[in-house]
């Protein structure tokens, strides 16, 4: 990764589609000049400050103005520890790549992936697993993993790491005054206080483990709920999907109450699989509570199967659920043995519970979901994370050991330095290029 910092940088900084909002990200010492020069304001500012300015911009071969806001934030009070200013304006794809180009002409660079969050940390602003948090936000495909993410971008890891590094830090220079006056019997530390602050640290390493290994895999049950029109071929599916034997009619209504089956895909954990009634008008009390079942049931699903019987054309209700994207919802045309395909067919998955057409692509395509879920969008992270919490904790047992046996102060010293090292390259204190092109570049461009 180019790691020139007296480059003034550029990036847009959101989804490059049409919409109501864009905004294009600065960060360098030129910033100001490279804004103002495709910037015009009534409020124009002539010394990096931080502020707003209302304004528009102006842009090559483009005769109207462009409406847009800009926002200065001085360094170093700014995310990356560098001047940084931000143009907010309508989301354009075209107007949005002569705005770019523009900058770039003024004197400013295109980004690289992650460089923003990059100088942030280069900067002191961030630690690596906060840095490594920010992607997870971005790439979080849950609340939970949103959550997960977000509580490491407050410092819910980094902190325990800090104070332990602090500790160890402590006690090695306890150690290592105690090599300086070796030949004048001056002890700065007991072998009692040794032993306690030793043990302090593995069991909070330990614990740190355990935290680690129940934030890397998702232990809810992942659900699967079918939903659809009645007579969909819902419990026909289902019952091929799972081997089970949920009742099959023609008659509207059948399935009263939502059934449910466990499946098992080799290597990941299992899966809840939901047949619902078919979506009509509660009538009696009792079908009323069915539905109401079955919208709860769609509701907390992991994945929806929008099932809909080949040859059929889509409802509106089923087009507003096609759209959302929490829970997600994949498309599944059922009985295509009986009827051809609909205009849709292109997009959606094919299949037959009696000829068996598409079940083994959609069982394929369950565990993707599966496994994608699986592996939350921090798990790189915490596996990188995983592996220094280990050898650090050999480091401190191997400590442990040597002040118990009473062997020589140096290779006491040693250990703790080996064990500092796995916890500064944790944070980052201690890093290598090699490491921050392995964390950054899965960033996307902007952030």
């Amino acid at each position: 990764m180019n790691l020139h910092l007296d480059d003034t940088i550029t990036a847009l900084a959101t989804v490059p589609a049409p919409g109501g909002r864009a905004i294009v990200r600065l960060s360098g010492p030129d910033v100001l000049a490279v804004a103002t020069a495709v910037f015009t304001s009534s409020q124009p500012s002539a010394s990096m400050r931080r502020c707003l300015a209302t304004g528009a911009v102006r842009l090559p071969g483009i005769e109207a103005p462009l409406p847009a806001d800009l926002y200065l934030w001085p360094a170093p009070q700014s995310y990356t520890g560098q001047h940084v200013a931000e143009l907010h304006t309508l989301s354009s794809p075209p107007l949005l790549e002569v705005l770019i180009a523009a900058l770039l002409k003024a004197g400013a660079r295109a980004a690289q992936p992650g460089e923003f969050t990059m100088r942030a940390f280069l900067a002191g602003k961030l630690d690596l697993t906060r840095a490594e948090a920010v992607l997870g936000v971005i790439e979080a495909g849950s609340r939970a993993e949103l959550k997960q993410a977000l509580g490491q971008l407050a410092g819910g890891l980094a902190r325990q790491l800090h104070e332990l590094r602090d500790d160890l830090l402590n006690l090695l220079a306890d150690v290592e005054a105690g090599l300086d006056f070796s030949d004048e019997d001056i002890s700065f530390v007991g072998q009692e206080d040794l032993l306690k602050r030793l043990g302090k640290g593995m069991a909070q390493l330990t614990l740190l483990g355990r935290q680690l290994e129940q934030r890397s895999v998702n232990s809810d049950v992942f659900r699967v709920v079918l939903a659809g029109r009645p007579n969909a071929g819902k419990s026909s599916l289902f019952n091929a999907l799972a081997g089970a034997t949920a009742l099959v009619s023609p008659q509207p209504g059948t399935t009263r109450d939502y059934l449910v089956h466990r499946l098992t895909f080799a290597g990941l954990p299992p899966v809840e699989l939901i047949d619902t009634p078919g979506w009509q008008p509660g009538g009696d009390a009792i079908e009323s509570q069915a539905q109401s079942l079955g919208r709860e049931q769609t509701e907390r699903a992991d994945l929806v199967l929008l099932c809909l019987e080949a040859g059929l054309e889509l409802l509106p209700t089923e087009e507003t659920l096609l759209r959302q994207t929490d829970p997600p919802v994949m498309p599944v045309s059922t009985q295509c043995d009986k009827r051809g395909p609909s205009r849709h067919a292109a997009t959606w998955l094919m299949t037959s519970a009696v000829t068996g057409r598409g079940l083994s692509q959609l069982k394929a395509a369950i565990a993707d979901r599966l496994r994608r879920r699986t592996q939350p969008a921090l798990a790189p992270s915490l596996s990188r994370c995983r592996h220094h919490v280990a050898t650090c904790l050999a480091h401190l047992r191997r400590a442990h050991h040597i002040v118990l046996f009473s062997d020589p102060p140096e290779l006491l010293a040693l250990e703790v330095r080996g064990a500092l090292d796995q916890l500064g390259e944790m944070v980052g204190a201690v890093y290598t290029d090699d490491l921050l092109d392995r964390v950054f570049s899965r960033f996307c461009i902007g952030k």
